[in-house]
């Protein structure tokens, strides 16, 4: 395992993912996270897709508030799911003309528990949208890795093989599937290398504090949760901030470990919740840059506005 070390007064880049609200409430609840963390002056901040690309038009309408209205550096996520080729890429065409520059490229998932097929006429696998999203323009381009393998890969080498197809088709970065060991990530990491992915590979950082929620997400992606997280999570259901409390140790210690490794970025699964992922920053050594922040980053929409979007 290659270990280097983080430069102590160094501070860490960091990106955060939302996702499109489906009503009022959860809508008041992205926007007040996003003020909350915009002073922490974030690379990018990412908007997902839904299965079957069913949130594209709110996806849209979130990517291009976000960057008209708060400054911050606003990335859509773009998925193969549902949409033929020409659509997509009028879809992407959009987003440049509109001055979008970065896009999360994936294949995205078919809704419920349909295994995935691939649209007649769209872009079969996120290789071939890497490569058709070049053709547009010159975007950069993130795409997504598994520390421990896609579930639906056939094996770990054929996964790492086709993240460096990825990579050669022309994706600038790889952010990971969330993990709870740092030694997963780094190993992970150090076979990329031995791949030959030249590119940045950035850890994606998951804190939750509701237990179900995160083994229904696990079970999906094929990521291990520890014995020892169960066991600290054991028998606080109705206990919300024991809940949270832990799940901050633990995202604290995660990325307090990656740091020692060097690693210099983080990518945050937020929930569209800003407390968690606040405080992890906070131990990360990032500080609210507010002079900065008001000339930069105007800010993000207040709570009375944001349901006009």
């Amino acid at each position: 395992m290659t270990v280097l070390v983080a430069d102590p007064g160094a501070v860490p880049s960091v990106s955060f993912e939302f996702f499109p609200p489906t009503d009022a409430a959860m809508e008041l609840t992205l926007w007040a996270s996003l003020r909350r963390l915009a002073p922490l002056a974030p690379s990018f901040v990412s908007v997902t897709y839904g299965a079957d690309g069913s949130t594209r038009d709110r996806t849209h309408a979130i990517v291009t508030r976000i960057a008209a209205e708060s400054g911050l550096t606003s990335v859509p996520h773009l998925t193969c799911v549902g949409a033929r080729r020409e659509t997509i890429i009028e879809i992407a065409r959009r987003y440049w003309d509109g001055g979008i520059r970065h896009i999360v490229a994936l294949r995205g998932d078919p809704p419920g528990d349909r295994a995935y097929a691939a649209t007649a006429g769209g872009f079969a696998h996120a290789a071939d949208l890497v490569a058709g999203l070049r053709r547009v323009a010159d975007f950069e381009i993130s795409v997504a890795g598994y520390p421990e393998t896609h579930p639906e890969a056939p094996s770990p080498a054929a996964d790492l093989a086709y993240l460096k197809a990825k990579c050669d088709a022309g994706a600038s970065r790889v952010i990971s599937q969330f993990f709870f060991d740092a030694d997963v990530f780094l190993r992970f990491r150090d076979r990329c290398v031995a791949a030959g992915i030249t590119v940045p590979v950035v850890p994606g950082i998951l804190p939750v504090t509701r237990f179900a929620q995160l083994e229904r997400f696990a079970a999906r992606c094929g990521a291990t949760i520890p014995v020892e997280v169960a066991r600290r999570f054991q028998g606080l259901d109705d206990d919300p901030e024991a809940r949270q409390l832990i799940a901050a140790a633990l995202a604290i210690d995660l990325v307090t470990r990656l740091r020692t490794a060097g690693i210099e970025q983080f990518h945050f699964y937020t929930l569209n919740r800003a407390e968690l992922t606040y405080a992890i920053c906070h131990s990360l050594g990032l500080r609210p840059r507010a002079a900065a922040a008001r000339e930069q980053h105007p800010p993000v929409p207040s709570a009375a506005r944001a349901g006009r979007c």
